[in-house]
């Protein structure tokens, strides 16, 4: 036991002894270092990409060409390598990628920069760095910058489909744009959660298809997936979620007739909030049709009256309108009371509540 312990000290005084003297750091210990670990993130449609890095200091140093040669590789950073994670395949600077973990470095140049994404994302800095081991290379312009005493990577321009990241130090920035085919991924990736317990139901499909109306997307896959909630269970939602997939499809007709459906399949209040949605939509007759016909079938409920009101407010009746706003005032819920007791306000004012 004695002997196995003294040949365990021979080997990490021998392993300490292999490891240059530098303040702050350790062979076999978890001690802060001189530079800081770092990690930023974004999320492009559903795909996460990860930077994560250590950040030196400029310390009144010369950077480039000088602590950082140029033409020669470098980490990108300090310490271990600098990682670049992708959750999905993207394209850098128009060139693609595959998604996975990779190990940043750069090659910087007084006019021009290569940008390397290596598949060993486990080394240390580029000391050990393969270039057969590459799994893409770009080359991107440098820029002018504010200065920057910590080496920082950033995020910049952030789009639906794509974003920049931006490595800044001392006074120079190396931007590299990320794009993410956004309608493929989430194609894919929605496909595979609705092969999961999301397919039991209604409203995994219903979402998946409000998804696709909402991009004006694959709306044949829309189509079907409001179908698939339908067969789940038949709701005023996902009917009326299909009338307005085959409506942006150009199906008029067949619109209309599945949006009557819907609507027999609604409760009064839901019947009142999808004339709400037609006001703010702009369609205000067709609004005002769907509030005659529900205060006609449910004249008890208190909301019917609010959307009466509506009516002859459009039609310059104000004191018609507020009557029947004080009767919906009579009956709304307390957490209601205070926001229809704003309208009759505006109605006895004169003011017209459907702007």
């Amino acid at each position: 036991m004695a002997r196995n312990f003294f040949l365990a000290l021979t080997f990490v005084a021998a392993l300490l002894a292999s490891v240059p003297v530098c303040f702050g750091q350790s062979a076999v210990l978890d001690i802060p270092r001189q530079s800081q670990r770092a990690v930023v993130s974004q999320r492009i449609g559903l795909t996460d990409i990860t930077i994560t890095y250590h950040r030196p200091l400029v310390n009144g140093r010369k950077i480039w060409g000088d602590v950082i040669p140029y033409g020669q590789v470098w980490r990108a950073g300090a310490n271990e390598n600098t990682t670049i994670e992708f959750t999905d395949p993207v394209t850098i600077e128009g060139k693609s990628l595959d998604q996975g973990k990779y190990g940043l470095h750069m090659i910087p140049g007084q006019d021009t920069w290569t940008v390397i994404f290596s598949k060993m994302s486990t080394a240390w800095g580029s000391f050990s760095y393969k270039q057969d081991e590459d799994a893409l290379r770009v080359s991107v312009k440098p820029q002018s910058a504010e200065l920057h005493e910590a080496l920082a990577y950033d995020f910049d321009e952030v789009k639906p489909d794509s974003t920049v990241a931006t490595m800044r130090w001392e006074k120079v920035a190396v931007p590299f744009k990320i794009e993410v085919n956004v309608l493929q991924t989430v194609q894919a990736n929605l496909r595979n959660q609705l092969r999961g317990i999301a397919q039991y139901t209604w409203e995994g499909w219903d979402d998946a298809a409000n998804y696709w109306l909402s991009t004006k997307n694959n709306l044949d896959e829309a189509l079907r997936n409001s179908d698939q909630s339908i067969q789940v269970e038949d709701r005023f939602d996902n009917e009326l979620t299909k009338s307005r997939v085959l409506d942006t499809m150009g199906r008029k007709d067949d619109a209309a007739k599945v949006e009557a459906k819907a609507l027999q399949n609604a409760t009064p209040l839901q019947v009142h909030m999808f004339g709400r949605q037609l006001q703010q939509q702009g369609k205000q007759d067709r609004a005002f049709e769907v509030f005659r016909n529900n205060a006609k079938k449910n004249p008890n409920e208190w909301f019917v009256h609010s959307g009466l009101a509506r009516i002859y407010c459009s039609q310059g009746k104000f004191d018609d309108a507020a009557k029947e706003m004080k009767v919906a005032l009579s009956g709304a819920p307390d957490n209601q009371k205070n926001y229809v007791e704003g309208l009759v306000k505006k109605l006895e004012a004169k003011e017209d509540i459907n702007k």
